[in-house]
């Protein structure tokens, strides 16, 4: 059994609800994972996404902020949200793929929205940068622990961690995404609970790899200053079955576009 499972930082499901469904129509997933839906549950457009042909759709939400979504063609059997730093916003949801999906029974599949850190690489001086290390400490100290079974963590973890994830590792080590500090962390956190970057597993360095560019370089596709912060892990027992992880990458040049683009991973299980 093939299955594709995707994931993508939409940057407003309802502003970007057609971008979503070419996504759909072109890449034809069994799962998407979305991040940054920005929208209440109450106004989660769930009848149009269902309506693409993903019938089964859990979703955590906040107005304005944060979000995240799992669509599936698959049955998902159950839906639960994780709360990182004592505070409620909407940065993880995971399903369990259910005794319908044949092969992929019993998969988890876990959706993650990192915090982006704001502009300054020191905790003391900026809140939103204690506030992402902290998250990732929480998420280090979980680490996956969950009823054995093999499981998928994807979503935009806002950390670039390997020097060919990003357009200029020396001009970059002092920005944040790609500070020794967060990359640090998030390679300990994964190699402790002995998640699979399939990225990098089928297409290691030195392949530079970018899944997101600023909205800032207006001529973004020439001068290519991009960084891998969207991720697709698995555990070590989907290790086998990756076939392949793409980048979508000209869906970056699609009409207002979100700055990040949809990265796909397909097993055979």
């Amino acid at each position: 059994m093939r299955l594709t499972v995707s994931t993508w930082n939409i940057n407003s499901v309802r502003l970007r609800i057609d971008l979503v469904r070419r996504f759909l129509d072109e890449a034809k997933p069994d799962v998407l994972c979305l991040q940054e839906t920005k929208c209440p549950d109450d106004r989660f457009p769930l009848k149009e996404l269902q309506g693409f042909g993903y019938p089964h759709v859990v979703f955590a939400g906040q107005k304005g902020y944060n979000g995240v979504a799992i669509l599936s063609r698959l049955p998902l059997v159950t839906r639960e949200v994780m709360s990182f730093c004592e505070r409620q916003d909407a940065r993880h949801i995971s399903a369990l793929l259910g005794p319908e999906a044949g092969a992929a029974a019993g998969i988890a599949i876990h959706d993650l929205y990192v915090p982006a850190g704001g502009d300054v690489p020191d905790p003391k001086l900026n809140d939103k940068f204690a506030h992402k290390l902290s998250f990732m400490d929480e998420l280090r100290a979980w680490g996956g622990r969950r009823p054995s079974g093999p499981a998928i963590l994807v979503g935009d973890l806002n950390v670039a961690p390997l020097e060919h994830d990003v357009w200029s590792h020396k001009q970059l080590l002092d920005v944040v995404s790609h500070t020794p500090i967060e990359t640090e962390r998030l390679e300990t956190l994964r190699g402790e609970a002995g998640w699979i970057d399939t990225l990098r597993h089928l297409r290691p360095p030195p392949e530079k790899i970018f899944t997101w560019w600023s909205y800032r370089s207006p001529d973004w596709a020439a001068a290519d200053k991009g960084r891998r912060l969207d991720h697709i892990w698995v555990t070590p027992d989907l290790a086998g079955t990756v076939k392949s992880v793409t980048v979508a990458r000209h869906t970056r040049a699609w009409e207002k576009p979100s700055d990040h683009v949809p990265v796909t991973v397909e097993l055979e299980l």
